[in-house]
């Protein structure tokens, strides 16, 4: 479901990069980031507590929290800095691409199975 999302994010900026500027444009672009930007999150926090246990849960949610803090104030430097630099924010829209597409790609490759501590207690149990 993760690579799903991250995936329809970018195919979401392809085609608001592909389709002529407009106010339409503009709506259904918003319009679909809305619908896909924080569905992640209770995806990726039910995925680390069931990979990694109930116990440390709230430090790990805090560590990916934390980095998509950082996350998030690098995009918006970085798009700064390219607009600095290039007087516009095309390239910023591919790097967002690219990003999702990544993504994508690594969430598809992650198998749900508790980390080998959490399997061996729940055999033994």
């Amino acid at each position: 479901m993760l690579a799903l999302l991250y995936g329809l994010r970018a195919l979401a900026f392809v085609l608001f990069l592909a389709l002529p500027l407009s106010l339409i444009s503009v709506m259904l672009f918003s319009a679909s980031l809305g619908f896909l930007w924080l569905g992640t999150v209770p995806l990726t926090s039910g995925l680390v507590g069931y990979m990694f246990g109930s116990t440390h849960m709230s430090m790990l949610w805090g560590i990916v929290f934390f980095s998509h803090q950082l996350g998030g104030f690098l995009g918006g430097w970085g798009a700064g800095r390219l607009y600095d630099i290039k007087g516009n924010y095309d390239l910023m829209w591919w790097i967002a691409v690219g990003l999702g597409v990544f993504a994508a790609l690594i969430h598809w490759c992650i198998r749900e199975r508790p980390v080998p501590r959490l399997a061996m207690a729940a055999a033994t149990a």
